[in-house]
């Protein structure tokens, strides 16, 4: 079985790129909430939002998982115009684990 590191580490000091991660899924979050229109992946958006922040709240996130997540997320709301700069958050904060997926 594999063991996940801490998102703290022994300093109690959180993992810069996991609290970038926190911050953007969380900005997110709270856009798609206020945003008044409904659409119809809204519920998959908002599910892998809340998996992102859970993954990120147990330690160092598995970059597989953080990118399933992020088509996801990106393919449920991405054509929502006034969420475009916090869903770039969130793809710049999944690319700091691993980089840009590769083509």
């Amino acid at each position: 079985m594999r063991q996940r590191r801490s998102a703290v580490d022994s300093g109690g000091d959180m993992d810069p790129k996991v609290e970038r991660l926190r911050s953007a899924v969380s900005r997110l979050r709270r856009e798609l909430a206020a945003y008044p229109a409904e659409f119809p992946d809204r519920g998959i958006a908002e599910d892998e939002l809340a998996a992102l922040a859970a993954m990120a709240a147990h330690g160092t996130p598995e970059v597989p998982r953080l990118r399933r997540s992020l088509l996801l997320i990106a393919g449920s709301c991405g054509s929502v115009s006034a969420l475009t700069g916090a869903l770039t958050d969130v793809r710049e904060a999944v690319d700091v684990f691993g980089g840009p997926a590769a083509r």
